[in-house]
């Protein structure tokens, strides 16, 4: 359902691609090994794209990601951005991302995506260092790592996402700075930092609570959050949510951000594909299976594959406001909260503000309340603060 509110807005298109030739032990996103399953679930998700075509969005952002969509037939993938495009009132601007495997991809493959109108790649490096590849139980070597960037570079892509991970255990604060200027010599247009977490039921959990290694102490974790800051800062990337970081120069930054993610980040609306992609209408959130079994049977019986849906309260939405708009450097906008909600942010949140802006954890201006780098630093347990507040 589209709601009247977000009925001007561009929205997003995502496409879980659930397929990953090995699950990395610390990942709990929906995929499977079975790639047998390729041609029904592609058949099934171009008829999922047609069940939810009578929408009068216009989509600038589509996201393919998974899973390692770059595991699965390109000609699928060419396939499925067709279909977007007939279905779809797709701009002519849109950012069209893939998320890709180092070891998975080559030239020819990534001159065949960019072929199909996809714009932007998301590359998995996670470490330029062979010991925390092995950790992490990526399938990739640094040097594969390396050899993805420079063949998406010649290939002609020219808004290239690198994505890293820090807080492994054994890797030092010099470990890191090394991947961090290793990925900055490349110069891609964007670079995203995820501390690693442990994340319920995963293998890498459960290692980690029979005590075969010991995590590396938060404190230490904010150090190294605090270090990519200052590193990419000062080395020409400019921080626009807590864990990404777009170039800065002649580009338009707006056009190096993650556009699509942004609209998570901004209550915007968006459609979702493939077993266990959420939809979100600015009003109603929706999720389909998490099992390609399940979303290709009832794709086959006309059914949509919607597990469950949940139509967002004004608590609910409020809460989301907070947690989403802090994650911005931006932070949140005080006009636009207080027309949504009817309430200024100032007055609902007047017991806390003053200790957090003393703290030097957030800073509020005329227009805009917005987490410091120090605060970054505790966003989850600022936002429980704040919305301990009677909402």
């Amino acid at each position: 359902m589209v709601s009247k509110e977000n009925h001007e807005k561009t929205a997003g298109i995502y496409v879980h691609i659930p397929f990953c030739l090995r699950k990395c032990p610390y990942c709990d996103f929906y995929s499977i090994t079975d790639i047998s399953l390729e041609q029904l679930f592609f058949d099934s998700v171009y008829r999922e794209i047609v069940m939810r075509s009578n929408t009068s969005f216009l989509f600038d952002t589509i996201y393919i990601g998974g899973g390692t969509p770059s595991v699965v037939a390109p000609e699928n993938i060419g396939r499925l951005i067709e279909k977007l495009h007939h279905y779809y009132k797709i701009s002519p601007e849109a950012q069209i991302t893939i998320e890709v495997n180092p070891g998975l991809v080559d030239f020819k493959l990534l001159s065949k995506y960019l072929s199909y109108g996809i714009n932007r790649l998301s590359i998995g490096i996670q470490s330029f260092g062979d010991e925390n590849l092995t950790f992490l139980g990526r399938i990739h070597s640094a040097s594969e790592g390396i050899k993805s960037i420079t063949d998406a570079k010649e290939a002609g892509f020219n808004n290239i996402s690198l994505d890293l991970i820090y807080g492994i255990p054994g890797q030092t604060m010099e470990d890191w700075l090394l991947d961090l200027s290793q990925a900055v010599a490349f110069k891609p247009e964007h670079i995203s930092c995820y501390m690693l977490t442990y994340e319920k039921d995963t293998p890498m959990e459960k290692r980690m609570r029979e005590g075969e290694f010991q995590p590396l102490p938060e404190e230490l974790a904010g150090n190294y959050f605090s270090a990519a800051n200052d590193f990419l800062n000062s080395n020409g990337y400019s921080q626009y949510e807590i864990s990404n970081f777009a170039r800065t120069g002649s580009d338009d930054l707006r056009s190096l951000k993650s556009r699509h993610n942004f609209k998570y980040w901004s209550f915007s609306p968006y459609i979702g594909f493939g077993p266990s992609a959420h939809s979100f209408s600015g009003d109603e959130r929706s999720w389909n299976h998490g099992n390609v079994l399940k979303y290709a049977e009832d794709i086959k019986s006309d059914i949509l594959p919607v597990a469950d849906t949940e139509v967002l309260n004004r608590e609910q939405k409020i809460l989301e406001a907070v947690y989403l708009g802090l994650r911005k450097t931006e932070g949140i906008d005080l006009k636009e909260f207080k027309n949504k909600f009817g309430v200024s942010f100032r007055e609902m949140f007047i017991n806390i503000l003053p200790e957090l802006i003393e703290n030097k954890h957030l800073e509020v201006s005329k227009n805009r309340c917005a987490l410091t780098s120090k605060g970054m630093l505790f966003h989850d347990s600022i936002v429980s603060m704040l919305v301990d507040e009677d909402i």
